[in-house]
């Protein structure tokens, strides 16, 4: 390598500012530019430097550590340099006086390295902090107090049963150990005895129930696990049927169904169909545990299994309400082939109804028909439905009509909407000679009760604000409750004060139900008034 072409080089890169030279002050170097380079050139061509240089240059090509003498790592930036001095001993001319504030090159030193506290330093010598387990995939382990008395609980339970319990003999376990309703008996039972021997051992119990951490889980997580199928993330309609076959073979309050199973089915799949349609908000058809914990279902099961009468339970399993529901379904059902077209439908409530608000339900807008045949809905369909027209202040119920009068399917009511639904109310206002009112009035009207944040147009956010949602929908498509609306029977309100806490579809349930029980009674003292009246004029004879 030539040395005389590498000084060349690097005096072309030299940087006064960085040169530091503690023989020559440095405001000499900085009014004669040209010094530093003359400088170097003489240090490059005493025979120490060209040694040195030619020693680094081999240790470099060696693969040797490169190791410049008298520099150490622990040497500051100002002490002597202790490489090949171009001057003289005892020649160098004296160093200037400078402040140590005024000085370009205190200014600039850097800190060493061995002055500041690594952070990383401080972590290698602090102790590490043990972060306790926060997450469990099956829920957090049973504190040692509840796990004992859990296990004293099960072992009194399993003490005169070496072998294990039969399912007749499981109800206690599920009532008092679990806490679950009595009618979580056969499914839990089955759910432990996977291998279908008709017993349940005190350890396999404990392993399922206790070590899987299924003690700690709150009650929806709990049942949520036992009824949904394994890999699944959602409960499904038939999920539901092992519980509702074991209620109705067991509450005092559905006894006289025993004889009935075809009823007995009819009532399952209504309670069913109206578990779906208040906690199935997604619409799909699979329950998720978060839609399990959001709804009431819960509290409907713990009062179902407390309660004798059935029918005081309003939620879900009433007795009256399917019974309700169900004769409306039969009454329509003309040919009794459990299917409803458009025709039978338009007979509901004493043709409260339009043909444009039908259109829109048989067009499948607001739910895909189950019946999968062309023009009908099946039971299913009608409870959606039954339970949407009865019940328009709750969620679904909004839900469902609104998705009827957005026809163009934008999320947003528009006045054409609102006047193309409101037209056939008015042309059967005029054919019932009643007085007809104005759409402009009843836009108006519309409005002041909605009262939408936005002028011009009205959001389904805008109706779940409002309580007097469900108003709107009559007076656009339901003469009949639009014509009570406008009447406003001080009996009704008066009894919507009193009762706060029942819903419209209580109310209407309750009063069809007493008008359906009537009805049989007349109808069965019609059929036998003619036994009974030959058994009384014979009598005295």
């Amino acid at each position: 390598m030539d040395i005389d072409r590498v000084a060349g080089e690097e005096v072309c890169c030299l940087d006064t500012e960085q040169l530091q030279l503690p023989e020559v002050p440095s405001f000499v170097l900085k009014e004669n530019p040209q010094l530093p380079e003359v400088l170097f050139s003489q240090w490059l061509s005493l025979s120490d430097t060209t040694r040195l240089v030619k020693t680094l240059i081999d240790d470099a090509k060696a693969g040797n550590p490169i190791n410049i003498p008298g520099i150490s790592a622990n040497a500051s930036v100002g002490g002597v340099n202790s490489l090949p001095s171009m001057f003289p001993a005892g020649s160098a001319p004296p160093i200037s006086p400078r402040s140590s504030s005024g000085s370009p090159r205190t200014s600039k030193q850097k800190t060493s390295p061995s002055s500041l506290r690594s952070p990383l330093k401080l972590v290698r010598e602090s102790e590490w902090e043990v972060i306790p387990q926060f997450y469990f995939r099956n829920g957090p382990p049973a504190a040692s107090a509840l796990k004992e008395q859990c296990l004293s609980r099960i072992n009194h339970l399993f003490n005169n049963d070496l072998d294990g319990l039969l399912i007749d003999e499981f109800k206690p376990v599920t009532k008092i150990v679990c806490k679950l309703p009595s009618f979580f008996s056969d499914v839990l039972f089955r759910k432990i005895d996977v291998d279908c021997t008709g017993m349940v051992t005190r350890d396999a119990f404990v392993k399922y129930w206790v070590n899987s951490n299924m003690l700690t889980l709150d009650t929806a997580t709990q049942v949520f696990n036992i009824l949904k199928q394994p890999d699944c993330r959602y409960l499904s309609q038939s999920d539901f049927r092992p519980i509702l076959r074991e209620l109705l073979a067991t509450h005092s309050g559905l006894e006289f169904l025993q004889n009935t199973p075809e009823f007995q089915e009819r009532y399952a799949e209504t309670v069913i169909y109206r578990i779906f349609y208040y906690i199935n908000r997604s619409g799909n058809g699979r329950l998720t545990l978060r839609e399990l914990k959001r709804g009431n279902l819960i509290a409907a099961m713990q009062h179902a299994d407390e309660e004798e009468d059935i029918n005081k339970v309003i939620r879900y399993f009433s007795y009256e309400h399917f019974y309700v529901i169900y004769c409306k379904f039969w009454e329509l059902d003309t040919d009794h082939d459990f299917f409803i077209d458009k025709e039978n439908l338009i007979r509901y409530g004493n043709h409260a109804l339009t043909y444009r608000i039908l259109d829109r339900i048989f067009s499948q807008v607001p739910r895909k028909f189950k019946s999968n045949v062309e023009g009908k809905m099946c039971y299913e369909d009608f409870v959606y439905f039954m339970l949407s027209e009865e019940d328009k202040s709750s969620q679904p119920s909004l839900e469902y009509w609104f998705k009827c009068l957005d026809l163009d399917g934008n999320g947003v009511l528009t006045p054409n909407e609102l006047q193309y639904f409101y037209e056939e109310q008015l042309h059967r206002m005029e054919c019932m000679a009643q007085e007809p009112v104005l759409f402009e009035d009843i836009l108006c009207q519309i409005v002041d009760m909605i009262a939408p944040e936005r002028e011009g147009y009205i959001t389904l956010h805008d109706l779940k604000g409002c309580k007097l949602s469900g108003n709107v929908f009559n007076i656009l498509f339901n003469l009949n409750k639009f014509v009570a609306f406008e009447s406003r029977d001080p009996f009704l309100i008066r009894q919507e004060r009193e009762e706060p806490t029942l819903t419209e579809w209580d109310r209407f349930a309750h009063r069809e139900y007493i008008r359906l029980s009537m009805e049989e009674d007349v109808e069965d003292v019609s059929n036998g008034s003619a036994e009974v009246w030959d058994e009384s004029f014979e009598a005295p004879f």
